[in-house]
């Protein structure tokens, strides 16, 4: 499916726990799930599950698969998964207030950096997991070049990324396959 794969690992586990918080009925719709921060702490992503339906079949293809994500404590294993998964790990430490930081501007660094440097315009797929607008300007700029890239995320994808892209592949139907 594709050949260079650029995972939000906390933008796609937290809107997946807001689509199975609306599925499970814990939230009436996806936007009162984002408006009183409602979510399903019973929902967790399979690295591996993800791994296979973003790579499809032929793994020979892959040139690359990066999640991004925050250091997780020392204590913790879940990046061990991912990696066994199949992914390659960028993780960025979180700032003084714990809070996220430098994973969008990561993801897209790196995704402009593969693409001019290693991508081939009318061979490679560039495939985002993530959801929100601030990767709107790179994937213009790809595109305004020649390169497709697609989007895959959960249905309640900012507009103007969908649009963006190539193609928008929603993982709302996916939800319970891509289950841990």
């Amino acid at each position: 499916m594709a050949d260079y794969i650029y995972v939000d690992n906390s933008n796609l586990f937290i809107e997946g726990r807001r689509v199975a918080a609306v599925k499970t009925g814990k939230a009436p719709s996806i936007i009162e799930a984002m408006n009183q921060k409602i979510l399903d702490p019973t929902y967790n992503i399979s690295f591996g599950k993800l791994h296979s339906f973003l790579t499809g079949d032929d793994l020979s293809k892959i040139k690359r698969a990066i999640l991004f994500g925050s250091r997780p404590p020392p204590n913790d294993s879940i990046w061990k998964h991912a990696e066994k998964a199949g992914f390659d790990l960028q993780l960025e430490d979180r700032n003084f207030s714990n809070k996220e930081k430098k994973i969008d501007t990561a993801i897209a660094t790196k995704m402009t950096k593969d693409a001019y440097k290693q991508g081939k315009k009318d061979e490679d797929l560039f495939v985002l997991v993530a959801g929100d607008r601030d990767y709107v300007p790179t994937l213009l700029e790809l595109a305004e070049d020649g390169f497709k890239v697609e989007v895959v995320f959960w249905g309640h994808c900012a507009r103007e990324l969908r649009d963006a892209a190539s193609n928008f592949i929603n993982l709302d139907p996916h939800l319970e396959n891509l289950r841990f």
